[in-house]
């Protein structure tokens, strides 16, 4: 990819240089902070909203959530024994719609991260102009440690404990990390059963054969390869033997590569947790098993070079593409970051230092909440589909959300175009614009 006008590197340097910022060096001394989801969120919100003209009451709403429900989820094990996990449901925001956020099964799980990524729910479906608000959930508990009998008697304990807050008008949840559409079948049945009628439209995420949508599991990614599309073409010419980078080979990186790959770019380096593989000609996409498919198979595919997770970020690429976990550019790896463009296939993958550092060496990033829309852009189809009892193909789920992301990217290049900082920065003031709008058009309950 080349520099143009407003182009991806700035003239001061290349981007393999620490020239670009000066606390490199000292940056590098002692390790970041740690910093949740919720401080995360919030500094992003407290940035934008100095910058843009939105009512201060409004603000200091949207910064903490409207509740957390935390629940204690009693399970009988397979051997007799009884153990006791913590369950969260973070709700933001529902002025514009029934909140809406995933479900996830890690150890990890925290209130503070569930309503950091509950604020980004928000925003993400701003973003999208999608009628639904923010919310996020879990459990603590490692998946992997479980049977499937013993992740099914959790998942319909733990429905059961969030019943009175879930809800196809209330509070409608879907899959995430160490979930999947099993997790949501479980969870649509056992909500059901209580209520005493099948009520599909509870949760997204389901396979098709109980009201899922076509084209679900692959939308993220699918929204991932489309704005990486459109950002290239912004910046230069077109897709065509551009240089790719993915960090994280699940249901996003994976779909989001193999349609990259499909659509003419050239994919050199992919990875999973073990580490990934390299290949400045190109990698066969579609021949390498993604993590549901086969997990942890990346590394056992014959390639030139391995690479561990963190010397994939990097790799001289021209597009990198973090779509595994949070936190993993940072304040330590950004100045070392080669890639003339960054587009967040994860949720929150870059610190707010190592923003301000890649927005110093003039490498822009494409934020999360526009780039992986795809999973609650076809999470609203579905939903769509559930209430009116009818279901779309698979075509149409597609050309839908090619036609939603591509009028996203337009609102969002608009901002950035309009108003001085970052794609992050643009595509927050769409969304805080859309909230504050709806805030101030229902007014405050006495």
């Amino acid at each position: 990819m080349t520099s143009t006008s407003g182009a991806i590197h700035d003239d001061s340097g290349s981007t393999d240089s620490t020239d670009d910022d000066p606390d490199a060096t000292e940056d590098r001394s002692d390790a970041e902070p740690t910093e949740t989801a919720l401080e995360t969120a919030q500094r992003q919100l407290y940035s934008v909203a100095d910058r843009i003209d939105i009512d201060p009451n409004v603000v200091e709403r949207l910064a903490e959530p409207k509740r957390v429900h935390e629940v204690a989820v009693p399970v009988e094990l397979d051997d007799g024994s009884v153990e006791v996990f913590t369950g969260y449901r973070a709700q933001h925001d529902s002025v514009r719609g029934p909140y809406k956020g995933g479900i996830r099964y890690h150890p990890e799980v925290t209130r503070d991260e569930c309503v950091g990524l509950g604020m980004w729910m928000t925003w993400k479906c701003a973003v999208m102009d999608i009628p639904f608000g923010g919310a996020k959930g879990g459990v603590a508990v490692d998946p992997k440690s479980l049977s499937d009998d013993e992740r099914e008697r959790l998942t319909r304990r733990f429905t059961q404990e969030l019943r009175d807050v879930i809800g196809p008008n209330t509070d409608i949840p879907a899959p995430d990390m160490g979930t999947d559409p099993q997790t949501m079948a479980w969870l649509m049945d056992a909500y059901s059963m209580q209520e005493g009628e099948t009520t599909p439209g509870v949760v997204t995420g389901k396979p098709p054969s109980v009201g899922g949508s076509e084209g679900r599991d692959a939308a993220p990614g699918r929204s991932v390869a489309i704005i990486t599309r459109r950002a290239v073409e912004y910046y230069d010419d077109g897709l065509e033997g551009t240089s790719i980078a993915v960090q994280g080979y699940g249901s996003v990186g994976a779909n989001a590569a193999r349609l990259l790959d499909d659509w003419g770019a050239n994919v050199v380096a992919v990875s999973d947790v073990n580490g990934g593989v390299y290949d400045p000609d190109g990698l066969e996409t579609r021949s390498i098993p993604s993590h549901d498919e086969e997990p942890e198979a990346v590394m056992r595919q014959d390639a030139p070079r391995t690479v561990t997770n963190d010397e994939l970020l990097e790799l001289d690429v021209d597009v990198l593409v973090p779509a595994a976990i949070g936190n993993v550019v940072t304040r330590e790896n950004a100045s070392d970051i080669q890639a003339a463009l960054v587009v967040e296939g994860a949720n929150g993958p870059t610190t707010s230092r190592a923003d301000e550092i890649l927005a110093d060496r003039g490498i822009p990033v494409i934020p999360d909440v526009l780039a992986n829309a795809g999973g609650v852009t076809v999470s609203y189809f579905e939903w769509l589909q559930d209430i009116n009892r009818r279901s779309w193909s698979l075509e149409r789920v597609n050309e839908e959300l090619e036609s939603e992301m591509d009028g996203a990217w337009e609102t969002v290049r608009e901002a950035y175009e309009t108003h001085e900082g970052t794609w992050r920065d643009a595509a927050y003031v769409v969304a805080l614009s859309r909230i504050a709008d709806a805030h101030e058009a229902r007014g405050l309950w006495p």
